[in-house]
C-alpha cells in the first residue's frame, strides 16, 4: 500500500537528531531510512523550489507489519509526531473497535448533532470526539467535520454556516480566526498518477487573526499566515504568507494587510437560536 501523509520537509537532514533518540548511529539509522523507502514505509517527491524534499510516512498503521526491527522503531516515532489519528489494520483489533467508534461519532455530528440550535452542545460533542477546541470559540451550525480527533482550534475563533472541515491530515486553526460560511478545508487526495489511485493527505494550518473569506477551498498543504486575508472562491494549496491579502487564480498577493491587529471573534452562548 502507499496511502501516505505529509510528515515534513527533508528527513535525511534530521538523521543525526533522531539517531540518538533511537540508540543508534547516524549510518545505521540511514541503512533503515534507505529501508524504508525501499518498502513503501517513508517516501519522497520533490517540492517546490522553496521547500526541499517532502517526506511522507505511511497514512496506514503498518508498524507490526514492518519486519526490520529499527525502521519499525523509527516509522512509530514519526507517526507519533503526527496529531492525528492514523488508519488502522482493520480486523479482530482493538484499534479497529476505537476507529468504528470514532467514525460513528463524527457521522452522527454531521448528520444530526451540527443542526442542533446549542452551541455548547455541538462544540462538547467534537470535544469528546477528541478535538481540542479553545474557549470563546465556536463553530455554527450545518458545518461538517471529518477526522474530528485531528481538529486543533484556538481561542476566541469563529467558523461559519456550511463549511466542511477535513481534519483527518490534520488541521490547526489559531486564535481569533475568521472562517465564512461555505468554505472548505480538505486535507487530503489522491495520487492521480496512480493506478491504485493511493490516498494523499497533508495538514492545513491557519494562524492567528486571519480571515478566510466565504466559499474558499483550502486544500491539503495550504499554511495562511498570521493576519492574511483570502479573498472570496479562491483556491489554496500552499503558503500564504502573513499580512497579505490573495484572491484568485493562484491565490496572488493583491494587497496587504495592517498589523497591531487586537480584535475577539467566536463564542455564543448555551442557546443562542440560529447558530
Amino acid at each position: 500500500m502507499k496511502h501516505r501523509i505529509f510528515h515534513s520537509h527533508d528527513l535525511l537532514q534530521r538523521l543525526p537528531l533522531d539517531a540518538p533518540r533511537l540508540g543508534v548511529d547516524v549510518d545505521t539509522l540511514r541503512e533503515a531510512y534507505d529501508w524504508m523507502l525501499a518498502h513503501n514505509v517513508v517516501f519522497e517527491e520533490k517540492g517546490r523550489p522553496t521547500e526541499g524534499v517532502r517526506c511522507y510516512v505511511a497514512y496506514v498503521d503498518i508498524e507490526k507489519r514492518i519486519e526490520h526491527p529499527l525502521a519499525r522503531a523509527y516509522y512509530a516515532l514519526l507517526r507519533d509526531e503526527l496529531p492525528i489519528g492514523f488508519v488502522p489494520l482493520y480486523g479482530l483489533n482493538w484499534a479497529t473497535v476505537v476507529d468504528r467508534w470514532r467514525r460513528g461519532w463524527e457521522q452522527a455530528y454531521n448528520i444530526l448533532i451540527n443542526k442542533i440550535p446549542s452551541h455548547n452542545l455541538r462544540l462538547a460533542w467534537l470535544r469528546i470526539g477528541g478535538a481540542r477546541i479553545g474557549k470563546n470559540t465556536s463553530v455554527w451550525r450545518n458545518t461538517e467535520v471529518l477526522g474530528i480527533e485531528g481538529l486543533r482550534i484556538g481561542h476566541n475563533t469563529c467558523i461559519g454556516w456550511h463549511c466542511q472541515i477535513d481534519a483527518r491530515a490534520g488541521l490547526t486553526i489559531g486564535d481569533n480566526v475568521t472562517v465564512a460560511s461555505h468554505t472548505l478545508m480538505i486535507a487530503g487526495g489522491h495520487d492521480l498518477n496512480a493506478p491504485e489511485f493511493w490516498a494523499v493527505g497533508a495538514p492545513i494550518r491557519i494562524d492567528d487573526y486571519a480571515w478566510i473569506t466565504t466559499r474558499c477551498i483550502l486544500l491539503a498543504g495550504a499554511h495562511i499566515g498570521e493576519g492574511a486575508v483570502v479573498a472570496a472562491n479562491t483556491v489554496v494549496n500552499k503558503r500564504v504568507e502573513p499580512y497579505t491579502i490573495v484572491a484568485g487564480e493562484g491565490a496572488k498577493v493583491v494587497g496587504t494587510r495592517g498589523r497591531g491587529l487586537n480584535y475577539k471573534v467566536g463564542g455564543k452562548g448555551l442557546f443562542a437560536l440560529f447558530h
